[in-house]
Order: structure tokens, then sequence, then C-alpha cells
């Protein structure tokens, strides 16, 4: 017997029962997503109500999707403001609108959860009928992976690229053997860069888990909010979300720290699972030039080559990420517009928005920093 329910809590969920289904996607965990909601990170008071999809066969869980019903569109990473002006413009609501994603959180995995494709089409299909039940503009996909993609694209769902910059592991010995594959002006000028934050008496710790004190993480998060403060904005996440997070698996969690004189001036908080290192959040309290991308490239690069990393991804945009090695890298959402006048526009301009960005790409990897030997 099968069932699709929608909840707005996965507190009749078993925690095991959950992780069991999502794999070792550390974004996808019951923890950080129960922790987005009870701190108030993403709840409904910020515009996030959880809607989450559950996929029931003979009373046993085995398909899911982490939904939510929208009011606004931050924190998502992917831009559709042009498409609710459009709908303001003719009179027509676009909020809320539901999306299917890890709130703050521009990173590519599973989103249609469930052992095989028959379940995880259940699972589309599904979010497809609930979007039409609710009487709501669109559903939202982001950053599904491959196997997501195919399927949502089966469904019926409008495809969109983006890029992002990931650094990959060629298996190398040590750092220096990763920047002898790098052309020469690039290498020259990340010398040249940490040299500089050495003679300026700057030195890095990196914690692990239960080392990240709660005076470390304090700092961290007095960062991580000047850097939102500095751009007129307030921070997402709070500092209760970090401390139940990093409480309950301190193992997916490196702070990299910056300290100048022993006075800790720059911190950048990375995930670590699924042989992945993810690069999140950073901040600093004083300026020193090269400091942002020592503390949140470099030394993120340095501890992947040291702990047999494949593969550190960036974090959203940044074409600067280049020169330090990280390439380009697609990305993916998958779009479904309730409204077929819009959903016909919106399809031609996908159309011309993936010519354009597949010119981009190609004109991104011809600026490739390594040597073109080793390509």
């Amino acid at each position: 017997m099968e069932k699709i329910l929608i909840v707005d809590t996965l507190k009749d969920v078993d925690e095991l029962e959950w992780n069991s289904i999502t794999g070792s996607n550390p974004f996808l965990q019951f923890y950080f997503l129960t922790a987005l909601r009870e701190t108030g990170c993403a709840a409904s008071n910020t515009g996030w109500t959880q809607q989450f999809i559950l996929y029931y066969k003979n009373d046993t869980l085995v398909g899911a999707a982490p939904m939510y019903l929208k009011t606004h569109s931050r924190g998502e990473f992917v831009f559709d403001f042009a498409w609710a002006e459009a709908y303001k413009n003719h009179g027509l609501q676009y909020y809320p609108k539901a999306v299917i994603a890890v709130p703050f959180t521009p990173v590519t995995g599973p989103r249609l959860i469930g052992s095989s494709i028959n379940d995880k089409l259940t699972i589309a299909k599904a979010a497809i009928n609930y979007t039409a039940k609710m009487g709501i503009s669109s559903i939202h996909v982001l950053f599904p992976d491959p196997a997501d993609l195919t399927t949502l694209k089966a469904a019926g769902f409008s495809i969109r690229e983006g890029i992002q910059f990931h650094w990959r592991n060629k298996e190398y010995q040590n750092f220096n053997e990763f920047l002898n594959c790098m052309k020469h002006d690039k290498r020259k000028k990340i010398r040249q860069s940490r040299n500089l934050i050495s003679k300026s008496n700057v030195t890095f710790k990196w914690l692990l888990g239960s080392d990240i004190t709660n005076e470390y993480l304090d700092f961290f998060y007095y960062c991580y909010s000047k850097t939102y403060f500095e751009h007129r904005s307030r921070p997402y996440l709070s500092i209760e979300f970090f401390k139940r997070i990093i409480n309950k698996s301190p193992e997916s969690f490196l702070l990299i720290v910056a300290k100048n004189d022993n006075e800790s001036i720059a911190s950048a908080l990375n995930v670590v699972g699924d042989g992945v290192l993810y690069g999140r959040y950073w901040g600093c309290s004083k300026f020193i030039s090269g400091l942002h991308f020592e503390t949140c490239y470099l030394q993120a690069i340095e501890y992947c080559i040291q702990n047999k990393i494949a593969l550190f991804e960036g974090g959203a945009q940044g074409e600067h990420k280049i020169a330090r090695g990280l390439l380009p890298t697609k990305t993916y959402s998958a779009h479904w517009i309730s409204d077929s006048r819009f959903s016909g526009a919106i399809d031609n301009f996908l159309d011309d928005e993936i010519n354009s960005m597949q010119q981009h790409f190609k004109e991104l990897e011809e600026s490739t920093p390594f040597k073109k030997s080793l390509i």
C-alpha cells in the first residue's frame, strides 16, 4: 500500500528512518534540516513554511523531498526576481511559491529522495499535484543532482543552468605539487599572496569538531554576521543554529581560523561529508590584503590535499576563484510553472539563457589557470 503525506514538521518521522533514505549528504541529515526549522532560521515567520513530501510503502518511508512554501525568493541562490516582477506587472501573484531545496545552501545533491527512478518520479509528480491543489504559481527544485535532473525532465519540469567553481584533487602529494601544475603567472601570484600573509604575522588553525569551542564559534559568528551587515542585510542563520548542528555532528565541521599575533581576525566554517569539503560561511574582523582568498580557498585546498579529500566546493558564484584553481562546474535547477502563458514565456527565456550560459562556460574553461599539458 502506497501513500503520500505532506507534513509541516518531521516530529513524527524517526531520525534513523529519515537518514536511512537520505544517504550521506550532510545537508539532508535529519539534525540539519530540523535545526533550520527549530531555531527559527527556515520557519514560517521567516517565509519558509515546511511542507515536506513523505512517500510510504506498507508504512515504511521509502522516499521524501524537503519542500517549503515560500513568500519570497531570498536565500535560494537561483534568482527568479524577474519572474516574480512579471507576475506582478500582470496583476497576478507569484508568491507563495514552492521550492524543493536545502535553505541557504547552494550545494548540489539529491532533492527527490528515493531508491528507484519510479519512486523519484512519484515524488516529482506529487510536488506538481501539490502545486496545482494549492493554487500556487510554481514549484522550483534547486541544485538537484544529475539523477534527479533526468527524473524532473521526465516529469515535465523546465531546466535552468548555472555555474559554480569547484576544486578537484588530482591526488596531489602536497600544496607545492598543486601549485606546480598551474601556469607560471597564476602560481607566482598565489605564492606572492601567501608570502604577504606570512609577513603580516598571520597564521592559521584548523579546528575540527570538538576543537571548535564556544569562544571560537562566537568569534566566527561575529565575523559571519559582520559580512552580512556590511552588505546591509541580516544573516540568515543564528548562533543557536550553528551551536546545535556542531554539537550534534562535530565530525562534520572544519573551522579555519586566521590569527594575527595570536588574535583571531578571520574565520571560515566548512562542512565535511560525502567525500567533499564544502566552503560555506566566512567573515573577518580586520582587513589584510589576500586574507579572504587564503582563509576561504587556499587553506581549504591545502586541507583537502593533506586529508585526501577529492572535491572542494567553494560556494556560489565568483569567477575570481578560477585563479585559485577552482574550475567552472555546471549546476542546475528545475521549474514547473502552473500558468501555461507564463510557462511558455519562461521556457523561451531559459532556452536563450542556456545558450548564453554555454558560451560563457566555454569561455571560462578556456581561462584555466592550469598548464595545458595537464588539463
